[in-house]
């Protein structure tokens, strides 16, 4: 059992257990009272090399010694360096870095709705998709698909259209004189980590290409090798005109990009900004962390450490009578057919392991990208022990 905290100063935003981490070290968190949790969480996939890795913290070590914000007003050479690293490894020309994913979906919408305005004779609407996820501005929160977020803090930014997921004539049925771009997740992470399939991909590519639309894929959640390659899109050979990245990008700092081909990047002086866009401190941390996955020995070791995760999810599936393990890389779900995800995380929390459940039948799993084998094995003792306890 955990102590009650004292009463604190924090927005209550998300019901909270009564614990305080202190420290993280790879796979792993620690508590003020000392006890460890294996993290299948890492900060909702954000974590790429785990807590407080070697690379990321000496580079921010660094880095913070030379120079942390000459404002984005000037030039500072990690984000040169980062920029070139990320164009370099892509098909993309320019980079704008955020310091969110919802940051950066918010100027892929920007972008594309001044595109529209100079190519499209002022076409400003974007087809998204039910169920899909693109941030908390008032603009991304009106992009998702997520039901009632549309209306949360009414009224809706306007501009937005869903269609089904992997359901290539409804985004067909969608497509008028007003229609800019159509933005979508690879997988779908809130949503239950639900993939495109690769049809739909490409149908989706050759919609935009027949009508003139821009292509947008919001890979907060699936870029930066967390399906075991750069770039989920690259999955499927599927190239899109903007590409949004977040999370395992920064390695746990608040970073984020925007990515665009040259003859879609048409922001003018003034158009876009930010305080901390391009901030050298966490630009630094973000060429570190990705010049590190970015190694095709990191990543082919990403999706042999993915087989093993999927085969002993699929070994307590059988045990227990669960659903479908679906998903790439290190970004997996085991559907539970019944709605006990709040109460296995809790539990899983007792136990030294940290689970998230998007959905009430649900549990993604987002662990570090070199996480190990040993992890692995005694993560699973783990949930197969909370799992005997709750289905007793």
């Amino acid at each position: 059992m955990t102590s009650p905290l004292p009463p604190n100063a924090l927005m209550p935003i998300t019901p909270r257990p009564d614990l305080v981490f202190v420290r993280g070290e790879g796979a792993w968190l620690f508590d003020a009272e000392g006890r460890s949790y294996l993290d299948w969480v890492q900060g909702w996939a954000v974590n790429a090399l785990g807590h407080s890795p070697r690379a990321l913290v000496a580079a921010l070590t660094e880095q913070a010694a030379q120079l942390i914000n000459p404002s984005p007003s000037f030039y500072n050479q990690p984000a040169l360096a980062l920029a070139g690293w990320l164009t370099q490894h892509s098909r993309f020309d320019q980079v704008f870095f955020t310091s969110s994913g919802a940051e950066a979906n918010e100027g892929a919408i920007k972008l594309a709705r001044k595109w529209g305005q100079l190519h499209k004779h002022g076409a400003h609407e974007i087809i998204t998709f039910q169920d899909s996820f693109h941030g908390r501005t008032l603009a991304t929160m009106a992009a998702t698909g997520k039901a009632g977020w549309d209306t949360l803090f009414a009224p809706a930014v306007p501009g937005f259209v869903k269609a089904r997921y992997n359901d290539a004539n409804s985004v067909r049925a969608l497509i008028g004189p007003q229609t800019a771009a159509v933005i979508l997740e690879p997988i779908q992470g809130e949503a239950g980590v639900i993939p495109a399939t690769p049809a739909f991909l490409q149908t989706l590519r050759t919609l935009c290409d027949e009508h003139g639309l821009l292509l947008i894929a919001d890979e907060v959640q699936t870029g930066c090798g967390r399906t075991g390659v750069l770039f989920a899109h690259e999955l499927h050979g599927m190239q899109p005109d903007i590409m949004t990245l977040g999370k395992d990008i920064g390695g746990g700092v608040p970073l984020a990009a925007l990515l665009a081909r040259a003859d879609v990047c048409c922001f003018a002086p003034g158009d876009q900004g930010g305080t901390y866009c391009g901030n050298p401190l966490m630009c630094a941390a973000g060429l570190a962390v990705m010049r590190t996955l970015g190694e095709p020995a990191f990543l082919a070791q990403v999706r042999q450490t993915s087989e093993l995760f999927r085969q002993s999810l699929q070994t307590i599936s059988a045990r227990f009578g669960l659903g479908e393990v679906r998903g790439e890389g290190l970004l997996l779900a085991l559907a539970l057919e019944r709605n006990i995800g709040a109460q296995l995380v809790q539990g899983a929390r007792e136990h030294g392991l940290l689970l998230n459940s998007p959905r009430p039948a649900l549990l993604r799993f987002m662990p570090a990208l070199n996480t190990t084998p040993e992890e692995i094995a005694l993560g699973m003792e783990r949930l197969g022990d909370v799992l005997a306890e709750c289905l007793a």
